[in-house]
């Protein structure tokens, strides 16, 4: 069983901790246990694939964090004790070093990335992958068991180091896709030749797709920004979800006239787009943009994804022949139940969050932003030879005129039972009341709808994954509709001593 120690590094499927000493604490990701992380690792994946560590294959990456480098020296170090042969891709995305186990030019066993998403640049932290996709949170776990007990495997001779510029790979791979699909009968070699793109890149890894994605297909890239690496993300949070992030793209787009204008988070596992008019293309809308491709190419087909998606959204899915199935937060959670649903006979070929981690069935449900964002390209170069818009698509897809998300935290060391014991009694609390209608198709806490009468829209509540608080997201299609069931909901909750609903009386008051 893992101490409180090692505990506090496993973040789900990932491994997160303090990097550089900062307000926010102690660094806890040192060299020392770094390296034990890397040595279980390589336990991990010998026991995974049946081989010895000596036989072993392992690339590793990062993305543009200041401990990027002191990070991946002490993940390369435990490696090369071990005789694993190591692939250095430098920086690289996060979707790019799955990639590495897929290509035969490598064929490697396992890849670790070294990134933080986009939490803060004191920050960082590991993903592993195999060829099967990224490691499951049980597998976390036993890698740090291993490291805990500071198991290791020392081999007679020391691995090798070769350095692989596996990104330009990466990017070919994306390039040759848009040239064979745009089909463009004026240049095949450049079929965006007349496109305009704006990237934001945020300082992070993506970069990369405007000089070795975009400019080689012949877009016009003016006015893109930020795409120099850089740690301390001096200009905003490289982060789709983020207000002022989404702002800095908008406005860029607008200013250089683009046909479209695309952001990344740090390690390009998530995007986010704009169209021409400066509209965010995000969240629900991301979702519907991307169905409605998908749908087109067939039908009848489900789309998963995460629980807080809204109304409209499942009923623009269905009006494009498809089933929209709503599942748990977590991009993890919703890429397995997609592969679930294929393997028991069900076509789906996209699992996605609101957040931006899209996964679709054709590349290997990686969540991989740049795959994303090319195949938004591809069908808004083959719109405009129609003399239409990638925003066309969404013709359809209501929106609601009003959400809102509180955040509650539960005041318990021992917080999960609690939580379950809220949502379990607001379960009781809704069979009781006539306007409270439970959602049958829901797969994470409890979601209620509310008729045109009683605020006319949706509260879900639900336990955070890792922290000790349970977030409410509530929508509305009418304005104040929020406020109506805010008021609705918050007297069942004042019930719970241990739960923290000040921010919602505040909000009713």
């Amino acid at each position: 069983m893992l101490n409180k120690e090692w505990k506090a590094l496993k973040n789900g499927s990932d491994i997160r901790g303090i990097a550089i000493e900062s307000s926010n604490g102690q660094v806890n990701l040192t060299d020392e246990a770094v390296k034990r992380i890397a040595a279980g690792f390589v336990l991990w994946l010998s026991e995974k694939s049946d081989k010895k560590p000596e036989d072993l294959k392992i690339a590793v990456g990062h993305d543009s964090r200041l401990s990027a480098d002191r990070i991946s020296a002490a993940v390369k170090s435990a490696f090369l004790e071990a005789g694993v042969e190591v692939f250095d891709c430098g920086l690289i995305s996060t979707p790019a070093m799955f990639m590495t186990n897929i290509v035969p030019e490598l064929d490697t066993d396992g890849s670790v990335q070294i990134t933080a998403s986009h939490l803060p640049y004191d920050r960082n932290g590991l993903k592993f992958f195999t060829k099967a996709g990224g490691c499951e949170g049980c597998d976390i776990e036993q890698i740090l068991l291993f490291a805990q007990n500071n198991e290791a495997y020392i081999a007679q001779n020391s691995g090798k180091i070769v350095e692989y510029d596996f990104l330009s790979q990466y990017a070919e791979m994306l390039v040759n896709k848009v040239r064979n699909l745009v089909n463009s009968s004026e240049d095949f070699e450049k079929p965006l030749k007349g496109f305009k793109v704006v990237v934001d890149a945020g300082n992070g890894a993506g970069g990369f797709y405007v000089n070795k994605v975009l400019i080689p297909l012949g877009a016009d890239t003016t006015g893109s920004q930020f795409l120099e690496p850089d740690g301390t993300f001096p200009n905003h949070i490289p982060n789709p979800e983020n207000e002022e992030a989404m702002g800095f793209v908008t406005r860029a787009v607008v200013n250089a006239g683009a046909d479209m204008g695309i952001i990344f988070d740090t390690d390009v596992d998530r995007a986010g787009a704009v169209d021409s008019k400066g509209n965010e293309i995000n969240r629900n809308k991301l979702i519907a943009l991307i169905s409605a491709i998908l749908l087109e190419e067939r039908t009848p087909a489900v789309i998963v994804t995460d629980s807080i998606t809204s109304s409209g959204l499942k009923k623009f899915i269905e009006n494009h022949g498809g089933m929209h199935h709503r599942f748990k937060r977590g991009y993890k959670n919703v890429i397995n139940e997609a592969i679930r649903l294929n393997k028991e006979g069900q076509f789906c070929p996209l699992a996605i969050e609101t957040s931006g981690h899209a996964a679709l069935k054709e590349n290997y449900f990686l969540d991989d932003g740049a795959y994303l964002v090319t195949k938004l390209l591809i069908k808004a170069a083959q719109l405009k030879e129609q003399g239409k818009k990638l925003d066309d698509l969404l013709i359809g897809l209501e929106e609601p005129v009003e959400s809102k998300e509180f955040r509650m935290n539960i005041l318990l060391d021992d917080f999960k039972p609690y939580g379950e014991g809220v949502i379990k009694a607001l379960e009781e609390y809704a069979s009781k009341c006539e306007d409270w209608i439970v959602a049958p198709d829901n797969y994470e806490g409890i979601r209620i709808s509310f008729d045109a009468e009683n605020g006319d829209g949706w509260f879900l509540l639900r336990m955070s994954l890792h922290e000790p608080l349970m977030p409410l997201n509530i929508e509305s299609n009418v304005e104040g509709g929020v406020k109506i069931i805010a008021q609705k909901l918050y007297p069942a909750l004042a019930e719970f001593d241990k739960l923290d609903s000040s921010k919602l009386k505040d909000y009713i008051s």
